[in-house]
């Protein structure tokens, strides 16, 4: 089932049906065995006509989030090792990228407040201060405040790699700015966890042209996202749940860097497509 955050309230699809929940977000989703209270909540909720869910849906789409804090997941896939190594190693910091990848330990770091997060259709921001900027297709965990995977979306980790490049002491300020992270455009809850052979898309155009497409199973992350989740919440408490990033290995050429006006889209099987147009903070 998917959870759609808008403005009244929750948007619940289910069995090809729709269904409107009052109940504030963190209230709805902040529990285990999510999917069941979901379904224990149709029975309750407001039935939806198609046109009545269609127009809810095509209004103004909130990002997933209330009051969780999104943290991510870094050198998680082959392709971003490699990425992070060639962006760093005129600092002489690539082979430490190289030892995250195969250390027992997963590099974890905080992304965002919920604040300063990107819904679906919304801009996302490039630094001023930045000459190379991407952006990075991640599966996005929704953990419970138990530490147990509930949920998935998808997420947009927005990264300056001229920042990063420089020294890997700069990751905070290349990662952690105004709308560096993107949302949506749902919460997808099913029953059983995602299958490994799910894809992940990203497509980039500019100025109605593709500048860049690539495809990728998440079979191929090295790191169990389950363990993920468990080494975030090691000496961490999240009352409210969090969202995890799961990392990316879909990277644009070094050659490429966005610019204002790209679109980005990215889509994740079973979960839909989070859109972003790309600007600069005001």
């Amino acid at each position: 089932m998917k959870l759609y955050r808008i403005s009244k309230g929750s948007l619940l699809q289910h069995d090809n049906a729709s269904y409107l929940i009052t109940q504030p977000w963190d209230e709805l989703i902040g529990r285990d065995q999510l999917h069941d209270y979901l379904r224990q909540q149709v029975r309750h909720a407001d039935l939806l006509t198609p046109v009545e869910a269609d127009a809810l849906l095509n209004s103004r789409l909130l990002a997933p989030i209330g009051a969780q804090e999104v943290w991510a997941a870094g050198v998680t896939y082959l392709r971003s090792r490699d990425a992070r190594m060639e962006e760093s190693k005129e600092s002489g910091g690539a082979t430490f990228y190289d030892k995250v990848y195969e250390a027992e330990r997963p590099e974890l770091f905080f992304k965002s407040q919920p604040h300063r997060v990107a819904a679906h259709d919304e801009e996302v921001y490039i630094r001023h201060d930045s000459t190379w900027n991407v952006p990075e297709p991640e599966l996005t965990l929704f953990i419970s405040p138990s530490g147990a995977i509930q949920g998935y979306t998808i997420g947009n980790d927005m990264s300056s790699r001229s920042i990063e490049g420089e020294n890997p002491l700069y990751l905070p300020q290349a990662k952690v700015y105004q709308r560096s992270a993107a949302l949506g455009p749902c919460l997808y809850v099913p029953a059983h966890p995602l299958p490994t052979t799910t894809r992940i898309s990203m497509v980039i155009r500019r100025g109605g042209k593709d500048v860049y497409a690539g495809e990728v199973a998440i079979s191929q992350i090295k790191r169990k996202l389950s363990d993920l989740a468990a080494w975030l919440y090691r000496d961490m408490d999240f009352p409210h749940g969090c969202f995890l990033m799961t990392g990316t290995c879909l990277v644009p050429g070094n050659e490429f860097t966005l610019e204002k006006g790209d679109r980005v889209e990215i889509t994740i099987d079973h979960i839909g497509t989070l859109s972003n147009t790309v600007g600069y903070k005001k």
